[in-house]
């Protein structure tokens, strides 16, 4: 009834609002989010987020790319740029204190306009700079089609990684409306996200990780036990697995195999050097050699001795890469150059690429390296000293890492050793990174120059020598060979954020002086260049056979040594 004659009451007032989750503060359902906006539905702010650094990802890195590598570096560089634009979105709305809207038609049109225009200029802009660098390094151009994959490349990952992600959103909410069952909605929602990102790094760095680890050990495994074509047990007394050796041929895996019946004979160095040879010596121990570690390295050395290796003028201690590979052009251009008159040692530790080694077995290439040295410098200090050999230390790309292990800096270096090669180190290595970071001042990162170059050098380009130049190298000598261009020796996480110094600097030999560091952008493309770091011509990227003749010269010091020589030299390692 109306309380004044003439009026009707009002209409009861609805209930407030629940906005702020109190049904799931009383244990009610967690309330669904975007529900109100088409499921699968792009952001726009993500979407220009992507459209800009999928652009970006076309300028240069430190290798030609493909265009399926072009395609999957703009991919992954279209979903952090999607992330950063809903991240940005997102805190202007929490600042502006308003809700998310539906984006107008016309906002689509502008974008699509956008996106049609600044993706052809990318295209050609990415496709210029490309033919430019493969041109500075002369490499062999790309059709045109194939340069065009990076388009429906570029699509299909940015698709499958948006997937991926809201995947991981979904199942985070799904805890979240869970647990609202029974506490707070900002906590369960906090709880949730929670308990699906530890899933996720539990899944990748715990036992997600060690089902790989193990799965991939087993596969590269049963490769290790085959034996290359064209390779044959050595009947030499001189190598392991042949006539003698402590150590049996079916132990030594696919890679030693290869590396003990390789190299050049006697007759070869001799004809080479025009004097009188012998025949080198190289002894190796496989994972199925010993038990351990240090029961391998106790083994190898022990079948050097028997060789008769540390009767010959020079020794050379090799670490492998992860699966056991060493250059044959690095150890027959030391075998050529010292006569014959060598020895090398080396062992395996891993069945799996360096690539995977360095993920999963890091900690084994140290003790790799650190084991064998160790043992061959006990028995070489136990020699008389007018009787012990040159000792040297050779290690390329992870078998740097492993080398360096054996070492805790210059003055160790100096001490032990007649000479060490590292080539191609990785930006990991410990004293890889001192000596650089402590360069002298005014030397560029590219090719640094260490405490005047007195032990350590630095080279980019060893038939040019290794600066300083004009500078006395007496003593021991360190070098370590690093192309400006290869990413195995650039790549670093800290890429990600941070600009280095070697692309402040004036750029090296074969960079292009397009390449520049982009936030996010460049890590992701020096990381896509590393796998294809050996599809390069000699003397960039990760290739540095051609460059071994130099630098053993450099190391080794033959007499009257001539460029003629490592002309012909290099012909017959490239041969």
């Amino acid at each position: 009834m109306s309380a004044t004659p003439g009026t009707v009451d009002p209409p009861p007032a609805a209930p407030p609002a629940d906005p702020g989750g109190g049904a799931a503060r009383r244990g009610g359902a967690l309330p669904r989010t975007g529900s109100a906006r088409r499921r699968g539905a792009l952001s726009l702010p993500g979407s220009w987020g992507a459209l800009l650094l999928a652009c970006v990802s076309f300028t240069p890195s430190l290798l030609p790319r493909s265009g399926l590598a072009q395609g999957v570096v703009a991919g992954i560089s279209a979903a952090l740029g999607y992330g950063l634009g809903v991240l940005l979105a997102a805190v202007w709305r929490g600042l502006a204190d308003r809700g998310a809207r539906v984006p107008r038609p016309r906002s689509w049109r502008v974008f699509g306009v956008a996106a049609a225009l600044l993706g052809t200029a990318a295209l050609v802009l990415g496709r210029r700079w490309q033919d430019e660098l493969r041109a500075l390094m002369g490499a062999d151009g790309e059709d045109l089609w194939r340069y065009l994959l990076a388009v429906p490349v570029g699509l299909l990952v940015f698709a499958v990684l948006l997937g991926v992600a809201r995947l991981v959103r979904g199942a985070a909410r799904a805890v979240a409306r869970l647990l609202a069952r029974w506490i707070g909605a900002r906590a369960a929602r906090t709880l949730g996200g929670l308990a699906v990102a530890g899933l996720v790094v539990l899944l990748i760095t715990g036992s997600g990780a060690d089902a790989l680890r193990a799965a991939v050990d087993r596969s590269f495994a049963l490769a290790d036990g085959t034996t290359a074509d064209g390779v044959r047990r050595p009947d030499s007394g001189l190598r392991s697995g042949g006539p003698g050796s402590l150590i049996a041929w079916d132990t030594l895996g696919r890679e030693g195999r290869t590396i003990v019946a390789g190299g050049p004979s006697a007759e070869e160095i001799a004809a080479f050097t025009g004097t009188a040879a012998t025949e080198p010596i190289r002894v190796y121990a496989g994972l199925a050699s010993a038990g351990d570690t240090p029961a391998r390295a106790q083994l190898a050395v022990d079948d050097l001795e028997r060789a008769g290796g540390f009767t010959r003028a020079r020794l050379a201690v090799a670490t492998t890469t992860g699966r056991g590979w060493l250059d044959a052009g690095s150890l027959s251009a030391f075998e050529y150059i010292a006569g014959g008159d060598s020895a090398l040692v080396s062992m395996q530790y891993s069945h799996v690429p360096s690539g995977i080694s360095y993920l999963v077995d890091q900690s084994r290439a140290r003790a790799a390296g650190r084991e064998l040295f160790d043992a061959v410098y006990q028995r070489w200090t136990a020699l008389p000293p007018e009787a012990r050999p040159e000792l040297f230390v050779l290690g390329e790309s992870l078998g740097s890492f492993g080398a360096e292990a054996a070492f805790s800096g210059e003055s160790d270096l100096r001490n032990r050793v007649t000479g060490a090669l590292f080539v191609g180190a990785p930006n990991f290595n410990a004293l890889h990174t001192e000596f650089r970071d402590d360069r002298d001042a005014g030397s560029r990162e590219v090719e640094p120059v260490y405490r005047g170059g007195r032990t350590v050098r630095f080279s980019t380009d060893v038939t040019t020598g290794a600066p300083p130049a004009g500078v006395p190298w007496d003593g021991a000598r360190v070098l370590y060979l690093q192309h400006p261009s290869d990413p195995i020796v650039w790549w670093s996480p800290s890429l990600l954020l941070t600009r280095p110094d070697w692309l402040e600097e004036e750029r090296g030999r074969d960079v292009l002086p397009a390449t520049t560091w982009l936030p996010l952008v460049t890590f992701w493309q020096v990381t896509l260049d590393m796998p294809f770091s050996l599809d390069v011509p000699e003397g960039h990227g990760h290739r540095y056979t051609r460059e071994s003749v130099d630098a053993w010269a450099l190391l080794l010091r033959p007499a009257d040594w001539t460029p003629e020589q490592a002309d012909r030299l290099r012909d017959l390692i490239r041969r």
